[in-house]
């Protein structure tokens, strides 16, 4: 039985491959197209200013933000020749995808800075970086010539790229922020490259890059690589989170991060200012103030005849007082009220009030031992 049914068990597995290939071949379409790379439709590819077209795509990051633009000097095959520069970015519009990466906006035409050949250029916004251009042309728009690309060299990233440099005291107080973008590319075409042209992006945040183009000078060989340093450099007063990006070709080649300081100096010389500068203006004043006000020449001479007749009347006091430990019955003339004495008290007499003990009232001046017999009244113990 196992020997007769030998040739049907290896024609059911010949069947059941050739089953699972067929389907692989008919998944792998499938797979490519859903996992491919981001697409752009328009529903017409020439159109005036003022009009308006319909953009659609499929195959982007879902629930991605785009931007769609309106760019001149670029072709889909080589892409936006020096960035957003080249676009027109007061007529662009935002747009997010649905849950399957699609999506559909109508979007003005607009005239670009630049020549046609024109494209409308779709980018994400955050996240990971991805775009897909579609031909078009703007009606009336004037067309020039791209450049020719140079030789037959395709340049490619070989190594990690590194931003080289430091921020110093300058960067501190305000300075432009600078570093070194280095980068080594190899050369994977058939001809040589000779003086290739960069584009080097800085974006902050949500904003789009910034790219500035930068010639490279020299030859870079068929299969050859070359190290390449391309200066990079913010604006003044520059900090926060940045995002350097590098361009070839239309291609974005490496994305690099880029953490800039707050310049602290310029918090610290405001603060200066708002103190020195009132402090300065506060004595200034006070000076004017001390040299405007008028000033009283009688004051000294015044104060020179207080003391004066302070002096006086503490001299008067002192005579009128009387001295502890003078005999009792020493006496001496009280002063008077309009001046000093003619004649100095003496140092061991006392100045009572207005009489002494001795010359009281009733009894026998000074000198007189007993009162005369004369003295009686005469009409004493007559009848």
């Amino acid at each position: 039985m196992t020997r007769r049914s030998a040739p049907g068990t290896r024609l059911l597995t010949a069947l059941a491959l050739v089953a699972a290939l067929l389907g692989s071949a008919v998944a792998l379409p499938l797979a490519a197209e859903a996992a491919g790379k981001p697409t752009v439709t328009l529903s017409r590819t020439q159109a005036g200013t003022g009009g308006s077209i319909t953009v659609k795509g499929a195959g982007w990051r879902p629930r991605a933000l785009l931007m769609l633009l309106v760019c001149g000097r670029a072709t889909p095959e080589r892409g936006v020749i020096g960035g957003t520069n080249s676009c027109a970015n007061a007529d662009g519009l935002a747009v997010t995808t649905d849950g399957k990466g699609a999506f559909g906006k109508k979007l003005p035409v607009a005239e670009p800075p630049v020549p046609c050949p024109c494209v409308v250029h779709v980018a994400t916004v955050t996240g990971e970086k991805a775009q897909a251009d579609a031909a078009f042309q703007v009606a009336g728009h004037p067309v020039k010539a791209l450049p020719a690309e140079t030789g037959g060299g395709r340049l490619t990233m070989v190594s990690d790229t590194r931003l080289d440099g430091s921020s110093g005291i300058l960067t501190w107080f305000g300075a432009p922020p600078a570093r070194t973008f280095t980068f080594t590319v190899g050369n994977v075409g058939s001809a040589p490259v000779k003086d290739p042209v960069f584009q080097v992006g800085t974006s902050h945040g949500v904003f789009a890059p910034q790219w500035e183009e930068q010639q490279w000078r020299g030859t870079i060989q068929a299969g050859r690589k070359a190290r390449i340093e391309l200066p990079v450099e913010l604006s003044a007063g520059a900090h926060g989170s940045y995002l350097v990006s590098l361009k070839y070709g239309g291609k974005v080649l490496a994305e690099r991060p880029w953490g800039v300081g707050r310049p602290w100096g310029v918090t610290l010389f405001w603060i200066l200012l708002c103190v020195v500068v009132p402090a300065a203006v506060f004595r200034i004043g006070m000076a004017v103030v001390d040299r405007l006000r008028p000033r009283d020449r009688q004051r000294p001479r015044d104060r020179a005849a207080g003391r004066h007749r302070g002096a006086q009347r503490l001299a008067e006091l002192t005579v009128r007082l009387p001295k502890v430990g003078s005999p009792r019955g020493a006496a001496a003339p009280a002063a008077t009220d309009s001046g000093p004495p003619d004649t100095p008290p003496d140092p061991g007499t006392t100045t009572l009030p207005w009489f002494t003990p001795d010359t009281g009232p009733g009894r026998p001046a000074a000198g007189q031992l007993s009162a005369p017999p004369d003295n009686t009244s005469p009409t004493k113990g007559t009848t």
